[in-house]
């Protein structure tokens, strides 16, 4: 017994030991992590008033606001997760609920995770060659929404599979059992039950495209004026940040233009994390599959 007693207090050290370094390091990251957003909003926040918000930019950003360029990140980034939902989700159906198990879909899997770790350089000079030279698309929105959908495809994808995996199996099998054929199962019965999921996913895609610059330099064109059509060259958020900082414009607009885009991706990553954390209840799935029924 003393024996046990004896080994048992340096394991307990150790344990112990091990969890003061973690909490260490977790609070070293937090602290960085909020000195940098604290600054940022600090010297950005009081830059942000209703005039720069609704005037557009002049004197290459020296002066104004940044009305168009909020509207020319809307112009790329909703255009991207508008083409990219139906194809991610779609893909993920495929992979879930009709290719589960077979070697094609690992290898696709193993691919799409690449996809995920190429750097937005590489996808920007994509977008170059392929849909602004190649296609002649010229520098434009629909470049940039293009070039972004595919730099968003994999978190989607992903994100929308790990949604499917949580509808039980017993919902399918029921809804098979009722006389459903496959496709009105996943239409009626899954998509349903997962649709807080497989909005989680949307919205993080949102989130990252917001925050992308490489990939926009290169297809967007970073116009100040007005986009009208999205065949017309325009500037997002975070390519109006590289700009002035990089070239020193002003730093007064710098520092609120990257308060705005933080601020920004905070509510979508916040909603993004409160969506994903709703609980999964059963008995509004139950009554998703018994209407489902009743429509066959």
């Amino acid at each position: 017994m003393k024996e046990n007693i004896r080994e048992k207090g340096p394991k307990k050290l150790k344990s112990l030991l091990f969890t003061r370094i973690i909490q260490i390091i977790a609070a070293i990251t937090l602290a960085a992590l909020l000195i940098i957003i604290g600054y940022i909003l600090v010297k950005g926040l009081p830059g942000i008033t209703w005039e720069f918000l609704s005037e557009d930019p002049s004197a290459m950003g020296r002066e104004g606001g940044i009305f168009s360029i909020i509207v020319g990140t809307l112009y790329v980034t909703v255009l991207a997760v508008l083409i990219a939902m139906p194809i991610s989700v779609g893909a993920a159906v495929y992979f879930n609920e009709y290719a589960s198990g077979k070697k094609t879909v690992a290898a696709i899997r193993f691919f799409t995770e690449v996809l995920a770790g190429i750097p937005s350089i590489i996808f920007g000079l994509f977008g170059f060659a392929f849909f602004v030279v190649f296609l002649g698309l010229g520098w434009s929105c629909l470049s940039g929404g293009l070039t972004l959908t595919i730099m968003i495809l994999p978190t989607i994808i992903r994100t929308t599979e790990e949604a499917l995996k949580t509808v039980p199996m017993a919902y399918r099998e029921g809804s098979l059992a009722l006389g459903a054929t496959r496709w009105q199962t996943i239409v009626k019965v899954v998509l349903p039950c997962c649709r807080g999921g497989i909005l989680t996913g949307l919205i993080l895609g949102l989130g990252r495209a917001i925050g992308e610059t490489a990939a926009v330099m290169l297809t967007v064109g970073g116009s100040l004026n007005m986009p009208v059509s999205v065949m017309d060259s325009a500037r997002t958020m975070a390519l109006h940040l590289y700009n002035l900082a990089s070239e020193g414009i002003s730093e007064e607009k710098t520092y609120a233009t990257a308060a705005l885009l933080i601020i920004v991706i905070l509510i979508i990553n916040t909603a993004a994390n409160n969506i994903g954390k709703r609980p999964f209840k059963g008995g509004r799935h139950k009554k998703i599959l018994l209407q489902g029924a009743k429509d066959e």
